[in-house]
């Protein structure tokens, strides 16, 4: 497969920023697309006419990613911009997410499918709150590897013992947190100091830029090779007598392979029947494989329908319940209550659902949990219960992402408000 860039079968590494108003995430990405010759001309010129037009004496970076008008206006990221480029050794999606505080949801959507996350920490401030609340966002999601970049080193003379106290103090947050593979460099995304090129000005760090890190950064997908997890998105069924023995499910493999024999178990019904093919489009498959859209076709006809899951019937089983824990990354200015109904969809099954419980709110300044909790209000982060009209079938999310995530949905306005990971 070739890409936009003409570079064909590479690697694909998913990451994420995040950081406060100004850590200067939007100039960072600029500065990584810029001195990676990773836009065109047009672009580039269009950023250097809006820079003159701002009153900037050089290119203003920020703007490569800033792109709505009202980001523009304000000089801050009020959505997750997703930018496309590559290197001769990998491709690279970047999610640049928002760092003020009432678009911390935001972050939750940017990052829910990252390999790695970028944390930006101004040299100037430190650690603030919101350092802390995306890197427990970070650990909640499960994302693998955390790039700290401790910025705008240019403002504080370069200078090795604020990098270091920097250092230390998220070194112990880490620990907290329980993020595993941790890694820091001190950079200046304005100047380019240890981007792409290594700095000239900080001749005490002696560690890889941050284009280096990307590179050869471990790519973990998040997917559970080891459980069988098929939920069906659409059921295929004969338009014209030729076909009338076909009935066909289709989706897309979210755990395991499942090939043409398999014996499955639809759940949440617990009828089994065996897998008689695997087609995709037009091509028939020796095996579906995850994340593949296929359609499988089965031996038996059953009674399975959208929102149902195949499985496989000699394998570990996922949870079948009505009663649901998870924890909630609350997004909504309307506040989560106990006996708040709301619409539950949960990969391709939508069902009613009520908060039975809140059994504890995480305190993100001092990062323990708090009980006696009665709502929770816009960026709250929180371990919930609640019940389902009908069945959910999942895994934990720390095994399977897909499995385990689900949304909550205002039945009103059938807005999206909040994010749960299950227990």
């Amino acid at each position: 497969m070739e890409t936009t860039n003409g570079y064909l079968d590479m690697e694909l590494l998913r990451f994420t920023t995040a950081g406060s108003v100004d850590d200067g995430k939007s100039t960072l990405i600029g500065r990584l697309l810029y001195d990676s010759k990773s836009i065109f001309e047009d672009q580039l010129e269009a950023v250097e006419s809006a820079s003159k037009s701002r009153g900037n004496e050089e290119v203003n970076l920020a703007l490569l990613t800033d792109g709505l008008r009202s980001e523009r206006e304000q000089g801050i990221t009020i959505d997750v911009a997703y930018r496309y480029f590559a290197t001769p050794k990998r491709k690279f999606i970047i999610a640049d997410t928002p760092g003020h505080i009432q678009y911390t949801r935001n972050m939750v959507t940017g990052a829910s499918t990252a390999d790695l996350a970028i944390i930006l920490i101004d040299a100037r401030n430190g650690m603030l709150e919101q350092t802390v609340r995306h890197s427990y966002i970070a650990s909640l999601l499960g994302i693998p590897h955390v790039v700290v970049c401790v910025n705008k080193m240019d403002l504080m003379e370069f200078s090795q013992p604020v990098y270091e106290a920097i250092r230390e103090r998220y070194a112990e947050l880490s620990e907290k947190l329980g993020l595993k593979d941790v890694r820091f460099i001190p950079i200046s995304a304005k100047l380019g100091d240890n981007v792409v090129e290594p700095s000239v000005n900080m001749p005490w760090y002696d560690g890889p830029t941050l284009m280096e890190m990307l590179e050869t950064a471990p790519i973990d997908h998040k997917y559970d090779m080891s459980h069988v997890r098929f939920p069906v998105q659409y059921v295929i069924r004969p338009i014209s007598d030729r076909f009338h023995d076909f009935r066909g499910y289709a989706g897309r493999m979210s755990g395991g392979v499942l090939r043409p024999g398999d014996a499955v178990i639809a759940l949440p019904s617990g009828v089994r029947s065996t897998v008689l093919s695997v087609t995709q489009a037009e091509k028939t498959l020796d095996a579906a494989c995850t994340p593949d859209s296929v359609t499988i076709q089965l031996a038996d006809d059953i009674d399975l329908s959208r929102g149902d899951l195949l499985a496989r019937a000699d394998g570990r089983q996922p949870t079948v319940s009505q009663e649901v824990g998870m924890t909630v990354c609350w997004f909504n200015r309307k506040p989560l209550t106990i006996g708040g109904r709301y619409i539950i969809r949960h990969m391709t099954r939508e069902t009613q659902g009520v908060v039975r419980s809140i059994d504890s709110r995480i305190n993100i300044n001092t990062l323990r949990e708090e009980t006696g909790v009665e709502s929770l209000a816009m960026n709250d982060i929180a371990r919930v219960t609640i019940k389902t009209a009908a069945p959910l079938t999942f895994d934990p999310y720390a095994e399977n992402r897909v499995t385990g995530s689900l949304i909550f949905i205002d039945p009103g306005t059938f807005e999206t408000v909040g994010a749960g990971m299950i227990l």
